[in-house]
């Protein structure tokens, strides 16, 4: 009942026997079309990687080896961000598809679920007056920020001085931010919000309300800093929260292109005014930059973001702390960048701007562009994250890419979402294209350490890749060279009647996989034979073993690893 296989063109052997079933069709390189690329454990810091594929209702957490760890199911598709929570917990927001504010990034659904999937919080804001989009924030008190539109009629707009020819029968969309207090598995209450609309300026029309000096005025919005009459006029598509400074950063999409801070010490009432709160300025915007045009002063040679997503304030003890970072998508100017700014704030969060000039700083201290700036040109979402080892992880969300650089703008981590509508896809298929970009895509890709406070005893043992591949048997998932020699535990485990045993090889060399039983008898040789550096994957079938432990050893060169498996009948 012994059968051997031989393969000479790539020099290896397999030999099955208790009717193991193994074929073979290596993957070259160059066919990868998804999954992991890249994984240099010398300088990627390790980690689990949370995304939630925009045309997906699953929201999968991986470990840098690009194998699934954990995953969750959602009856809605993203809207469009998910945070792992300090207790386990799952907190995503989904697309109710609202007919009434329809534009990139709806949502109107906020999900908690725990860890096994159960669904905990299933809040929603949604209606023909407003609705949730594009970003939720978790804050220390177990509450949630919310990024939403709310409808202004043609009528309330020009009443408030907007110029009518910036006017659609569709209204006016104007952003606002509210603070989400849970209650019960549906219910919310709503304990402070802010709204874009308490805070105009115009000079437009003097018979109208906020008439004024707009360049005098940067703490205000201009009502009619727009290129035409879309409803949707500021687009922000991001929320961060600074504990320490008790502020809020948004990312102004549309028109603006701008990041603005805001004080959240205030009440409901200071927040609509323009006194009160931590900094005396109640709701008035204590910082802007990006786009000084927005303000009436400087030129667009002093425009520094087009089209930007994801501003965030680094964290404490993260190199960079205090610093904003930015996914500066480069609309118009047709490449991206991740830039690093050091805003001007002293120790109380006070921001100084000299009189008469634009906010500072004039540059950012550090930026990632891809070495031929057109080769990275991520044209919507996105988004980045700075590591605790200094590097920092982006997504280039319209392609599904996420990858890791170090301060020095070396590229050493790289995995391509292989999730579309249908699922997962198979290794090698083209991606196929979807609208606004690329059918993976994915809004933002967070990476958590091991010893983040969520993960803590959890069961983190890591499956199969999520894509498909086409054969059973030997598979060359060849990509970056592993930095070491790693024999995985087998998947699943336990199993019945087949698992997976997967390999990495630093360099090319003679290996041997072989199975033994408890006794150490030699059950079968798996494979035998050169292999090329890269991971590699055997399947083993036992059909007509027992059920029990067994053992499988891996043999290069002068190593030699065994793990145990368990088969159950």
């Amino acid at each position: 009942n012994m059968f051997i296989v031989r393969r000479t063109t790539s020099r290896i052997k397999w030999a099955a026997s208790f009717c193991l079933l193994l074929a073979a069709l290596p993957l070259a390189a160059q066919q990868r079309t998804v999954g992991l690329f890249q994984n240099d454990t010398n300088k990627a810091f390790n980690g689990y990687t949370l995304f939630a594929p925009l045309r997906s209702m699953t929201t999968y957490l991986i470990n840098n080896d690009g194998r699934l760890v954990h995953s969750w199911q959602s009856n809605f598709t993203p809207g469009n961000s998910v945070y792992l929570l300090e207790n386990g917990h799952l907190l995503r927001s989904g697309d109710v598809n609202n007919r009434t504010f329809t534009s990139g990034g709806q949502g109107g659904r906020v999900q908690e679920f725990d860890w096994d999937g159960n669904l905990l919080w299933d809040f929603e804001y949604a209606s023909n007056q407003y609705l949730q989009h594009h970003d939720i924030e978790p804050l220390p008190n177990g509450n949630v920020l919310l990024i939403a539109w709310e409808l202004k009629t043609s009528s309330e707009a020009i009443a408030a001085g907007r110029n009518p020819a910036l006017v659609s029968s569709r209204g006016l969309w104007p952003d606002k931010i509210i603070e989400v207090k849970p209650s019960g598995l549906n219910g919310g209450e709503i304990v402070w919000e802010w709204h874009t609309w308490d805070h105009l300026i115009q000079d437009f029309d003097s018979s109208k309300p906020n008439y004024g000096v707009v360049a005098d005025h940067p703490e205000l919005i201009d009502l009619n800093f727009a290129a035409n009459n879309n409803p949707d006029w500021h687009h922000v598509n991001s929320v961060d929260y600074n504990p320490q400074l008790d502020q809020i950063i948004l990312s102004v999409h549309n028109n603006f292109n701008e990041i603005w801070i805001i004080d959240h010490s205030t009440t409901t009432a200071e927040a609509a005014s323009h006194s009160g709160g931590k900094y005396g300025k109640g709701g008035d915007l204590l910082y802007r930059w990006g786009n000084p045009r927005a303000y009436k002063m400087g030129t667009t040679a002093d425009q520094k973001l087009f089209g930007q997503h994801d501003a965030q304030w680094i964290a404490p003890g993260l190199p960079g702390a205090g610093n904003i970072l930015i996914f500066n998508n480069g609309t118009n100017r047709r490449y991206s960048s991740v830039d690093e700014i050091v805003p001007p704030v002293d120790a109380n969060g006070n921001y100084s701007r000299a009189g008469g000039s634009v906010f500072g700083p004039a540059a950012a201290i550090w930026s990632y562009v891809a070495p031929n700036p057109a080769d990275f040109y991520a044209f919507n979402i996105s988004g980045a994250q700075r590591l605790p080892n200094g590097n920092t992880l982006i997504c280039d969300g319209p392609h599904g890419i996420f990858f890791e650089v170090t301060s020095a703008k070396e590229m050493v981590w790289k995995y391509i979402n292989p999730v579309v509508a249908s699922g997962p896809m198979t290794q090698g298929d083209p991606i196929p294209s979807g609208q606004g970009g690329q059918e993976n895509n994915v809004f933002r890709a967070p990476r958590y350490a091991p010893d983040y406070a969520g993960l803590a005893g959890k069961d983190l043992t890591p499956g199969d890749p999520i894509e498909k591949y086409p054969t059973t048997g030997v598979d060359e998932l060849v990509s970056a060279t592993p930095a070491t020699f790693r024999l995985e535990q087998n998947y699943p485990n336990p199993f019945n009647p087949s698992t997976t045993i997967r390999f990495s090889l630093p360099q090319r060399q003679h290996v041997t996989l072989k199975v033994f039983d408890v006794a150490g008898r030699e059950l079968a040789t798996l494979l035998e034979g050169e292999m090329p550096a890269g991971e590699h994957a055997v399947r083993f079938e036992a059909k007509s073993l027992a059920s029990g432990l067994y053992f499988y050893q891996l043999e290069a060169g002068q190593t030699i690893y065994r793990n145990k498996m368990l088969l159950t009948k």
